[in-house]
């Protein structure tokens, strides 16, 4: 069963790594966050990708052609140019890199992958969050339902503290909560191939229309998610996941 991630947007909440490099690859615990996200899945069997991509695409297929060099000790014989590659490192995955636009949409970059995806049952999510869920029960939570979407949702994070008083004192106080009345998109899909009759073309934004009609047809289920999730669009939100993976405390290491 194959990976869709969307990879081509221009990031443009993040400027400070974005004006030259893709979203999907800054740097977290040095490596990009598109290789945590792959490793996610990666751990749970699913090692066939298939990435779109858009703005500075050239970016992310220099990472995976050069993917052992950037990632292994070397050797070259200058002699001969030719190299040998110390790694215990090796990776068994397959990586179909598919440029699907500079202005697509999310929904158009989703329609342009249909012949790459056989008519076959797909996972989807985006090239800017990870989380500790369990992909094997996602996808079994999919099967037994047989709609056409599976949407992982989660309680959405606060930017700042909350603060309970009582009697004019504070009487506790929480740092960043989770909003425990609320759920949002958490990213990560099961999509069968009925999807794309929902979708138009490349201007079609995915979570505008298509989910938006799946959901008035009942053809959408929610996977609920309780565990770690964290989105990427701000520097506080990079600097936040590099202080847990480097403390040895990120929670979608599952790998």
């Amino acid at each position: 069963m194959k990976v869709v991630i969307l990879a081509g947007g221009f990031g443009t909440r993040l400027p400070e790594y974005t004006t030259v490099i893709p979203k999907p690859m800054v740097v977290v615990g040095g490596h990009p966050m598109l290789w945590h996200i792959m490793n996610i899945y990666a751990h749970h069997g699913f090692k066939e990708f298939v990435i779109a991509l858009g703005y500075k695409s050239e970016v992310i297929k220099t990472y995976f052609m050069n993917y052992y060099m950037m990632n292994c000790d070397l050797t070259v014989d200058l002699a001969n140019g030719e190299a040998c590659f110390h790694t215990s490192r090796c990776v068994d995955w397959k990586v179909t890199l598919v440029d699907t636009g500079l202005h697509t949409m999310t929904g158009g970059r989703v329609k342009r992958l249909a012949s790459y995806l056989c008519d076959d049952r797909f996972f989807l999510t985006y090239g800017d969050g990870v989380s500790d869920i369990d992909i094997p029960k996602l996808l079994d939570y999919h099967k037994s339902h047989g709609k056409t979407i599976t949407m992982s949702v989660v309680h959405p994070q606060s930017r700042f503290g909350a603060v309970e008083i009582s009697n004019g004192r504070i009487k506790a106080f929480k740092e960043k909560p989770s909003h425990r009345e609320g759920w949002i998109n958490g990213g990560f899909f099961v999509m069968e191939p009925g999807i794309f009759d929902y979708i138009e073309g490349d201007p079609t934004v995915l979570e505008a229309g298509p989910l938006e009609r799946l959901a008035r047809d009942g053809e959408m289920m929610p996977y609920v998610h309780e565990g770690f999730w964290q989105s990427m669009d701000t520097m506080r939100e990079v600097d936040y996941l590099n202080r847990l993976w480097e403390g040895g405390n990120a929670p979608w290491k599952v790998w």
